[in-house]
């Protein structure tokens, strides 16, 4: 690309990075911390996460005798949601609504209780409030979740992160226009070369164009998948317009009633028997029906895995079923969007590369900066 289309390109990149740069930057840094979340989090809370040894996925009678265990004590009471251990000598996790602190507004966090249960011994080992900040063990990791999604700034902070996971996609698409290489041998090498030679500025642009070339299609992964998990409604139409996408509607209130927790899960369990029950949502409110999450074995989603069942609470039938090995095309494009994000679809070594990547939009400001000035300064003694 040259002449007048080549120097549009160029402002724009330099727009959206002195606009976007920052937040990049913070995302990258945080995103490098969360590619390791589970980890880091139990490093720093061993009290907190860890409970007593147990063979296999946890029966429908245990995470029976969890909720009615939290239901019986007025200190806790029944939860809005239960999220089971995805192996032996973990806690289970209730989690209970609470009200925002100083009232809803735009820049207001959605707060939880969680309260954390050893599974064997029903023992609560401690709990936090999810939505709450702080430098403390406890609250760090939630702290830059918060931050990293929602810049600590509720549903406003929400938009902003959106906006810039399409700022940093068209960044990502327009340095490599920028970058292109002539078809000839020689071009390619240098557009690949980092020379410093004695000199920083020749060191900035020749770090910010090569290694901008190799990051930019994950950054450019990176940038969707934050503006999907952010504002699905900006981007499930335009996948919805390419690739059939099962229905979005919400579940209606039936019957009063409830055939308990432990029949819930064994109709989804039932459904996909290899699979292992990983979270379980109760109902609010009398009517609603239980949702159930599941791993099966072959999902690219670790951890909770991404099947779904919702099951009446008053019958116990199976009102809807998600099946991610055997989605339509348009909901396994979306399927793998977190797996991306967080580098797991690739396992250890995907991890690995999301949390070096993270590195880069931090450089890529420092670096394309440095060339910004260099060139205004360059300009200024011309004239």
């Amino acid at each position: 690309m040259r002449g007048t289309l080549r120097t549009w390109f160029r402002r724009l990149h330099l727009a959206v990075a002195l606009v976007f740069g920052c937040v990049f930057g913070l995302s990258g840094l945080t995103g490098c911390a969360l590619a390791w979340m589970h980890e880091l989090d139990a490093m720093l809370n061993p009290a907190l996460f860890h409970a007593a040894p147990a063979a296999g996925p946890l029966a429908p009678a245990a995470v029976k005798r969890i909720v009615d265990r939290l239901a019986a004590d007025p200190a806790y009471g029944r939860p809005s949601q239960l999220t089971l251990p995805a192996r032996g000598g973990e806690v289970a996790v209730a989690w209970y609504r609470l009200p925002p602190a100083g009232g809803r507004g735009p820049f207001t966090l959605d707060r939880s209780r969680q309260v954390m249960v050893d599974p064997a011994s029903l023992a609560v080992t401690g709990e936090r409030v999810w939505g709450e900040t702080g430098l403390s063990r406890p609250l760090l990791m939630p702290t830059l979740f918060h931050l990293h999604r929602y810049l600590l700034a509720g549903a406003a902070g929400k938009t902003v992160i959106a906006a810039s996971g399409l700022a940093l996609l068209f960044m990502s698409v327009a340095g490599l226009v920028l970058w292109w290489p002539r078809a000839n041998l020689a071009a390619w090498r240098k557009a690949f070369a980092v020379a410093y030679r004695g000199s920083w500025p020749r060191f900035n642009y020749s770090f910010h164009r090569a290694a901008g070339a190799v990051v930019a299609p994950v950054l450019a992964v990176l940038g969707f998948s934050g503006c999907l998990f952010n504002q699905p409604q900006w981007i499930r139409p335009v996948v919805a317009s390419v690739a059939a996408m099962s229905a979005q509607d919400k579940p209606k209130h039936g019957a009063e009633g409830d055939v308990g927790v432990a029949r819930a899960a064994q109709a989804a369990g039932a459904l996909f028997p290899a699979a292992r029950v990983s979270r379980i949502g109760l109902p609010a409110t009398p009517g609603l029906p239980y949702e159930i999450r599941l791993r099966q074995p072959g999902e690219v989603r670790q951890g909770d895995g991404n099947t779904r069942v919702t099951v009446d609470a008053t019958t116990g039938r199976v009102l809807r079923v998600r099946d991610p090995l055997h989605a339509p095309a348009g909901d396994a494009f979306i399927d793998w969007q977190f797996p991306l994000h967080t580098g797991e679809a690739f396992g250890t070594f995907g991890r690995i590369v999301i949390s070096v990547v993270g590195l880069a939009p931090l450089a890529f400001l420092v670096t394309g900066l440095a060339v910004w000035r260099q060139r205004r300064k360059a300009r200024a003694a011309a004239w």
